[in-house]
């Protein structure tokens, strides 16, 4: 029990920032490149989008594919989408 609390307390810690759940946000509807993402997530640089990516990724919360030159990111982690669509109602923007 001690490991998946341990477990759930690291991805929390990741989940913990604004850009990030807005990154999520984003993807809960589709895929989206690094490009995309940026209309999502304003005010900061492409340069630390793509770190928050990295991260994500890193945590296997994220995974994406590549076409030419073109990243696309996605929710790898089916326990990430739900955890993101309880936390939907109360935090991400509607458009």
């Amino acid at each position: 029990m001690e490991a998946h609390a341990k477990a759930l307390a690291d991805l929390l810690r990741v989940l913990a920032n604004q850009n990030r759940l807005l990154i999520l946000c984003a993807l809960l509807r589709e895929p989206l490149t690094v490009g995309e993402l940026a209309v999502h997530v304003s005010g900061i640089s492409q340069s630390a989008l793509s770190q928050h990516l990295a991260l994500l990724r890193a945590h296997r919360v994220l995974d994406c594919h590549k076409s030419g030159q073109s990243i696309t990111y996605f929710i790898a982690d089916p326990r990430i989408g739900e955890l993101m669509a309880t936390l939907k109602t109360h935090y991400c923007p509607t458009e």
